[in-house]
């Protein structure tokens, strides 16, 4: 039988975690004893995302998801933990589908990077090809839309200076920024002379 629910597997050789530091630190918060495994989530395209057991499932065990940044990357703005943890934080107590954040790491001696713990949530992730098991009649897709579209409304109906995130950026500006942020990038890596996206980033500006 296909699983439908996104499964954790073997752990990517060099993405490995140090479970002789990382189990102890686990230990130390939370009330379970045991031994810890670890696999990894295969897709995503950002952060590193691990499946963490800790305890005996025969005496008590818990599962936790663990994000850390991609090893060897120097751009910490991209892959800012504390920022990823304290969004979490605050978005689950007003929007409860958002994964509950547990426990926040900046000891570079545990993983030699920062990292956060949050609770799991089990279900389907919809790629491009889903499983040939499952239909997708019309009905289907209308209220998967639907539902995506309704809950961006809800996400962006919310008060975010009321949930204690009003200083989490600087709304001032920010389109520009990013402008300019996009155009500065393409000419640091450029390897082509691309006459379009001058007259992209002319338009864009």
């Amino acid at each position: 039988m296909v699983p439908l629910c996104d499964q954790a597997g073997t752990v990517r050789a060099g993405e490995e975690l140090d479970l002789a530091r990382l189990q102890p630190f686990l230990l130390r918060h939370f009330a379970l004893g045991g031994p810890v495994s670890v696999e990894q989530f295969p897709s995503g395209h950002s952060n590193l995302t691990y499946l963490v057991r800790l305890g005996d499932p025969g005496v008590g065990s818990r599962e936790f998801v663990l994000r850390r940044p991609p090893f060897g990357s120097k751009v910490r703005s991209a892959h800012d933990m504390a920022r990823e943890y304290r969004v979490l934080s605050k978005l689950h107590t007003a929007y409860p589908v958002a994964p509950k954040a547990l426990l926040y790491c900046d000891d570079l001696s545990i993983l030699n990077a920062p990292f956060y713990l949050m609770e799991p949530i089990r279900g389907i992730i919809l790629r491009r090809d889903p499983p040939a098991c499952v239909p997708f009649p019309p009905e289907t897709s209308r209220r998967l839309s639907e539902a995506f579209v309704d809950n961006l409304a809800r996400l962006h109906r919310l008060d975010y200076a009321a949930i204690g995130l009003a200083d989490l950026g600087k709304p001032q500006g920010y389109l520009e920024r990013q402008v300019k942020g996009w155009i500065e990038r393409y000419h640091n890596s450029k390897t082509h002379d691309l006459t379009e996206v001058e007259r992209i980033s002319s338009w864009l500006t």
